[in-house]
């Protein structure tokens, strides 16, 4: 028999709770799956039930593999690991695709269907825009797939889709030109998996019974990451009387922007009002320090189950704050700290872990560890520099840069589309290879209209290859003119790229917020030139600095660290715009996640945790000073070691910062009468240190971080400030 010994109190209670409706709420690091896979033995073993009829849900895979291989253990005591093969443990959409194939006699389809992935439903998409007239560019096939995505794990169809709008209207026509084209070419989508199954199971009472009959004891991994198709899905799925055992954390609750509703724990409550709720608080990862602050940054969340998170493993170690003078100090100041925690041998380089935001932050750190020459590995996401948009770009650049790198030209010439078509391109490499011409040659010969080539070309590519010879024609006189940054807001605005990118959706906000974060790479390099920087990205690139099997820190995001955990843990870009991101400061709900996702961050922690700030970031393009983050304002101070926020210590290490990393040549004009440096107080905002001063049409603007933590821009004629102190 399975040994219950090894769980605590609140473990054992959850294992051997009744066979009802049961809420499990595991804090981060208490053992959920610990508590699943002994709740499967359990009931094989002391309820006897049959392993066929129980029906365990992740959310992954890999979820799935592990838990399956723990109940093999479990299950190996008794000298039967062969019964949790018979178990059903999978994830929610491949559960679904085994009852459509097993009962597609009864659905518009047959069982030899094929699922689309993204990229196949994007390009379905943009055929059926095509074909109905749409204009893509104003319409991105990407935004309109994302509606249609939302809808259906809404359960909403195309019959009954809102059209409120033209663009919903748009969405709607090609909704219903996308079912059709799905089911003619026997094709479901991953949406479709639960959608159909829940229209299965809700229309066919046979098909209903048969179901809940097969599996009346179900499971459910991260319950808090249900969206309202797999809620209802178990909902149809489970008798009136339910054993339905979900585990989750709602405080974990992070993918919002996939469809997942936070409020269906609470649904949960409402339609099981007799279901028990058990909290998991005993940690078994982290340090009470790092709980200590995870609760003070969670506790702000209101509605919300008030967990008491609590660790056998001591006080630890305070948390250490650090604060930069930008991005790039930053992220020197990871590389160092990643240095000084595995100098003495305390640490491996792979014990640590360094996370952010978005993954545009990626790139100052993946640059600083590759000037260290120190190794990485990057998690949940390509390479900064082999990320799509990043590749188009520098494509861009290499070909204004050098007219013969026909590589990057291939890549670039139709993208964004501009109606070169693959015909059309495949012509081109035809007649340079048959004229022994580069492709710009060729490319030039159409622009000035010879003979030949307006008999080779339609007038509509004719008029295309022209204007995309001009446009790099143009480029290419202006690249020994222009700084790099500007020369590539001239590219970008050029080919409209960001159109391109911005299509409404998550993914596409970041993509464009890569494109920035390049920008502001090269505008690093406005001393030395376009070749200077296309070298330094060709080195940064190099795949040899990467390897799988290789003791290297972590780079990922808070999102990717989701289920993850280290012995040290890095969190940088803790400023107000950066983390919590600027699309939530309007959105109390988003905010919340934000907090949410701040308190994932930490508690991936087992036994260090180091945060950093910067005093200037580039956000949106621009650089500029920063706020910190307020989450950082709701740490208890005791727990904290470094530069602490709130302290006026903390200010006056900000301007040694300052000036140790301030451009050369950029001293302020005497003629000024602020400084970097100065002590100043405001009637409102109290005492403050000036972190620079600017000519501002006729004016003088002053930048000035107050003892409370705010940054602020004042026009020096009027905010009335006294200078208390010198630089």
């Amino acid at each position: 028999m399975p040994s219950y010994d090894v769980l605590n109190p609140q473990q054992q209670q959850a294992v051997t709770a009744p066979l009802r409706p049961t809420l499990v709420i595991a804090g981060p690091g208490s053992g959920k799956t610990r508590v699943l896979t002994h709740r499967i033995a359990y009931l094989i073993q002391h309820e006897h039930i049959p392993p066929a009829s129980i029906l365990a849900v992740t959310f992954t895979n890999k979820a799935a593999m592990e838990m399956r291989n723990r109940v093999d253990d479990l299950l190996a005591a008794d000298g039967a690991p062969e019964k949790s093969g018979a178990v059903r443990l999978g994830t929610f959409h491949a559960n679904c695709a085994r009852i459509l194939r097993r009962e597609a006699n009864a659905l518009p389809f047959n069982h030899d269907f094929v699922i689309y992935d993204d990229s196949d439903q994007i390009s379905l998409t943009r055929q059926i825009s095509k074909d109905l007239g749409v204009d893509t560019k104003k319409f991105n096939p990407r935004k309109i797939h994302a509606l249609i995505s939302r809808a259906k794990n809404e359960l909403v169809t195309a019959e009954y889709f809102p059209s409120d709008s033209y663009l919903m209207e748009i969405t709607r026509r090609v909704f219903e030109q996308y079912e059709k084209r799905l089911l003619y070419n026997n094709a479901l989508d991953f949406d479709d998996l639960l959608l159909w199954t829940v229209s299965l199971l809700r229309d066919a009472p046979l098909v209903q019974a048969k179901y809940r009959e097969m599996y009346p004891h179900i499971l459910v991994d991260e319950f808090q990451d249900t969206n309202t198709a797999q809620y209802a899905l178990l909902s149809a799925l489970t008798q009136p009387q339910p054993d339905l055992f979900v585990v989750g954390d709602p405080d974990q609750s992070i993918y919002r922007w996939r469809g997942a509703d936070i409020r269906n724990v609470q649904r949960f409550k409402e339609d099981y009002p007799d279901a028990q709720t058990i909290l998991l608080e005993q940690n078994y990862r982290s340090t009470q320090t790092i709980l200590d602050a995870a609760m003070a940054v969670i506790d702000r969340n209101t509605n919300r189950e008030v967990k008491k998170l609590f660790t056998d493993l001591g006080q630890g170690e305070p948390i250490y704050l650090q604060e930069a003078y930008d991005e790039t100090d930053e992220a020197r100041n990871v590389v160092d700290t990643v240095r000084r925690l595995t100098r003495k041998g305390d640490f491996q380089l792979g014990d640590i872990a360094v996370m952010y935001r978005t993954n545009a932050q990626s790139r100052p750190l993946e640059d600083a560890f590759f000037q260290a020459g120190l190794n990485y590995r990057l998690v949940g996401a390509q390479r900064f520099y082999g990320r799509r948009e990043i590749k188009d770009i520098i494509a861009y650049l290499r070909i204004t840069h050098n007219t013969r790198d026909e590589i990057s030209l291939l890549r670039v010439i139709n993208t964004p589309a501009r109606g070169i078509g693959a015909k059309t391109i495949a012509t081109l490499q035809e007649m340079s290879a048959q004229q022994d011409l580069p492709l710009a040659d060729i490319l030039q010969h159409i622009a000035d209209e010879e003979p030949l080539m307006l008999n080779t070309f339609s007038s509509r590519a004719q008029r295309a290859l022209a204007h995309f010879n001009y446009l790099w024609k143009d480029w290419r006189e202006l690249s020994d003119s222009l700084p790099l940054a500007v020369l590539m807001d001239r590219i970008l605005e050029d080919v409209r790229y960001q159109d391109f990118l911005e299509d409404g959706s998550e993914e596409g906000e970041e993509r464009w917020a890569n494109v920035l974060e390049l920008r502001a790479a090269a505008d690093e390099f406005a001393d030395v030139g376009l070749g200077t920087f296309l070298e330094h990205v060709a080195l940064v690139s190099d795949q040899d600095t990467l390897t799988e099997d290789q003791d290297a820190p972590t780079l990922l995001t808070l999102h990717a660290a989701k289920g993850l955990e280290f012995p040290v843990v890095i969190i940088i870009g803790l400023d107000d715009g950066v983390l919590p991101h600027m699309r939530s400061m309007d959105d109390p709900e988003a905010m919340a996640e934000e907090r949410r996702l701040f308190y994932v961050g930490i508690t991936r922690t087992m036994k260090r945790l180091y945060l950093f700030r910067a005093f200037r970031r580039r956000l949106g393009g621009s650089s500029g000073p920063t706020e910190t983050s307020r989450f950082l304002r709701d740490l208890p101070l005791d727990l904290l070691e470094g530069d602490r926020p709130r302290r006026t210590s903390w200010h006056e290490n900000a301007y040694k910062r300052t000036t140790r990393w301030e451009p050369p040549g950029s001293s302020q004009p005497a003629s000024l009468r602020f400084r970097a440096g100065m002590r100043v107080r405001h009637a409102s905002f109290g005492e403050g240190i000036v972190l620079q001063s600017e000519a501002r049409q006729g004016d003088e603007e002053v930048t000035i971080t107050f003892e409370d933590g705010r940054t602020k821009h004042l026009l020096a004629s009027l905010a009335k400030l006294t200078i208390l102190s010198e630089a």
